[in-house]
């Protein structure tokens, strides 16, 4: 009998319960009843203010064009493609980072221990597609929790004339449906011209030279990030050095490219050449002026 009573009991106040939940719940909007009580319509707009999703508009998701929706990072970690990775067992520090941003096609896999696993978004040259479409299994097969964002000049990224790579974009979002696929905006291509200008006092177009992945990446990362760690890239004054060890242009590429021939080769060409040192320059002046740290290797006393 005792043990029926305490069943009543239990029942009775579940039950109560229950009707005070209905009752005062779209009253309150607690925590707990926040998302049942909310209309449906507009619903999208108060989960973005609750979780502080920011939409960035200057990058566009293939097909829709939709700006992109991203939480803001407290701490980012970009990720060089460079030489300068292997060896050096930051990984563990790496995959630590609230976001993780890499470039083109540098892999992670068999190289865990230097660039960790990690991918929150990946930055692609349009000329780096098919790298990206031959191994396809790797990069956007689910589980795919990858964002890209591929940058390129307009004759090949025009939605309205569809341009090569564009075409090749919106057959990778039909395969892969779930695929978080964005393209740079006209106006944000012209924008890190416009940066470039600003900084070096020439126009790009007119210096013959062509912004690299790495710069479209620090751009984003300074929109999207409090604090950037930045792996793997050496300073301007690294290659006047000729005691530095030689290293790899990609870590991924070993024996192929030295690192610092290629920085000077593109450096000096007329036409056609990545500004890398200048960049480089360009970055430490921008560290300056915003939370970045650079390491390994350090540019304390770069």
């Amino acid at each position: 009998m005792q043990v029926l009573s305490r069943l009543f009991f239990t029942l009775l106040v579940l039950c109560a319960g229950g009707i005070l939940y209905f009752l005062l719940c779209p009253r309150l909007c607690s925590s707990l009843c926040w998302l049942s009580c909310q209309p449906q319509e507009g619903m999208e707009d108060r989960l973005a203010q609750r979780f502080k999703i920011a939409h960035f508009e200057g990058y566009i998701s293939v097909p829709d064009g939709k700006p992109l929706a991203q939480v803001p990072c407290r701490q980012c970690a970009v990720v060089s493609s460079s030489g300068q990775m292997l060896g050096s067992r930051s990984g563990k520090e790496i995959d630590a980072k609230e976001c993780v941003l890499r470039m083109n096609q540098a892999p992670t896999r068999g190289y865990e221990e230097d660039v960790g696993s990690r991918s929150t978004l990946r930055v692609v040259s349009h000329t780096s597609i098919p790298l990206l479409l031959r191994n396809q299994n790797s990069f956007f097969k689910p589980p795919c929790n990858t964002t890209y964002i591929i940058w390129g000049p307009s004759r090949v990224m025009n939605r309205e004339k569809v341009g090569m790579v564009y075409r090749n974009l919106a057959k990778m979002k039909e395969m892969y449906p779930a695929l978080r696929l964005y393209t740079l905006t006209e106006q944000m291509m012209s924008h890190c011209d416009d940066l470039f200008q600003l900084e070096t006092g020439k126009n790009r177009l007119k210096s013959g030279s062509y912004l690299s992945t790495g710069w479209f990446t620090m751009v984003l990362a300074m929109e999207l990030c409090e604090q950037i760690f930045v792996f793997g890239m050496v300073n301007e004054n690294h290659c006047k050095d000729k005691n530095q060890p030689s290293v790899p242009y990609h870590y991924f590429e070993k024996g192929r490219l030295d690192e610092c021939r290629m920085y000077q080769a593109h450096e000096r060409a007329a036409r056609g050449g990545h500004r890398f040192i200048t960049e480089k320059a360009i970055f430490s002046r921008w560290a300056k002026k915003r939370n970045i740290i650079f390491t390994h290797p350090s540019w304390s006393n770069g």
